[in-house]
């Protein structure tokens, strides 16, 4: 594979600032052809920053930076054909990273976005959502009935917006803190979306695709849209 094979290809993936399932076996099946050394690893890596460096603005430097961290680990996959297919991340807060993360992932979300989560009361992740549902992505959150009406809680303001939400109204808690983003990838941790995970709080959460683990946690959030109410 020559260098502007490369470049076309992750250029092609960068025009929606994500790599799909396909596209990211079949870069990685030319990326075990290309990588032979450090050098040309190295020369992937630099490829790929400098298409995210011309695309990146103020309006999508989220997705762009996404892009890129996506990529530049399937170039460390390729390096290690020993490596799974199965992709996973993992988050530690506090940090600002973490909600940038779950930024990224709703801004790059097409189709939909399944959020199972306690609490929501970061503004930065609940404008994300906004962002999302009036690019018409289909986003469905369940949440707790009791932290739904806390202060800061912004449930109310994702329902008035036209947000598809549900609550729990039983006695207990609905607990989870999960998100499925485009019936691909799976969020999931103790890692509440609020400021006080971001800034203060001990947390952990891990970004995976493989198909099992979601398809659990996608089972999970419909039984659970089906047995609640709506706000």
């Amino acid at each position: 594979m020559t260098d502007p094979s490369l470049r076309q290809m992750l250029a092609q993936t960068l025009e929606d600032y994500r790599l799909s399932r396909n596209e990211r076996r079949a870069l990685r099946e030319s990326l075990q052809e290309l990588i032979r050394d450090d050098s040309s690893r190295r020369q992937c890596h630099q490829t790929a920053f400098e298409l995210a460096q011309r695309t990146i603005d103020p309006m999508n430097s989220s997705a762009v930076l996404e892009w890129l961290e996506d990529v530049s680990q399937v170039i460390r996959q390729a390096s290690e054909p020993e490596t799974t297919e199965t992709d996973v991340e993992v988050m530690f807060s506090p940090a600002d990273h973490c909600w940038q993360r779950i930024v990224g992932l709703l801004k790059s979300a097409r189709q939909s976005v399944d959020i199972c989560v306690f609490t929501i009361t970061d503004d930065r992740i609940t404008s994300a959502i906004l962002e999302a549902h009036v690019r018409r992505v289909a986003v469905r959150v369940i949440t707790d009935n009791e932290k739904a009406f806390d202060k800061g809680s912004d449930v109310e303001r994702l329902a008035r917006s036209g947000v598809d939400v549900c609550v729990d109204r039983t006695p207990h808690h609905m607990h989870h803190k999960f998100a499925i983003f485009d019936r691909q990838r799976l969020l999931t941790g103790s890692y509440n979306w609020t400021r006080s995970a971001a800034e203060n709080n001990e947390e952990n959460y891990i970004i995976v695709d493989d198909t099992r683990l979601r398809t659990k946690f996608q089972d999970e959030f419909d039984r659970l849209w089906n047995e609640y109410s709506t706000f």
